[in-house]
């Protein structure tokens, strides 16, 4: 299961950190993400990482201003998010893909395990 925390209510430019917590496996081989929804609009891919840390992909209307970051020693994957802009408001979801693949990148038709969303609200 993946458990993902952080969402709220922040102004254009603020921050948030999203998290999500694994369990009931482990993900530590798994290339993780985050996807996000916004009303009346398909999920998207936002943002992944590989099993290790090292390889990262975004969208590119966030590059600059996410980052993801994975801990697999605790099983956990962040967003964090800086100089939010209203058209990031969306559910956040955190997705991951099993080995040995990580094509997160190419859409929700890679996503192998869904988490619950989180909602991110940016008032402008």
């Amino acid at each position: 299961q993946l458990q993902a925390s952080g969402g709220g209510l922040v102004q254009t430019g603020g921050t948030l950190r999203l998290s999500c917590a694994a369990s009931g496996r482990t993900f530590s081989s798994y290339a993780m993400g985050w996807f996000r929804q916004a009303p009346g609009k398909e999920r998207e891919f936002v943002a992944a990482v590989d099993w290790s840390g090292t390889s990262t992909f975004y969208t590119d209307s966030v590059k600059g201003r996410f980052t993801i970051s994975r801990d697999n020693a605790k099983n956990t994957v962040s967003l964090q998010m800086n100089s939010l802009k209203p058209e990031d408001t969306a559910v956040y979801y955190c997705a991951a893909e099993e080995p040995p693949t990580y094509t997160l990148r190419l859409g929700v038709t890679q996503v192998d395990y869904w988490g619950q969303g989180t909602l991110v609200t940016v008032s402008s």
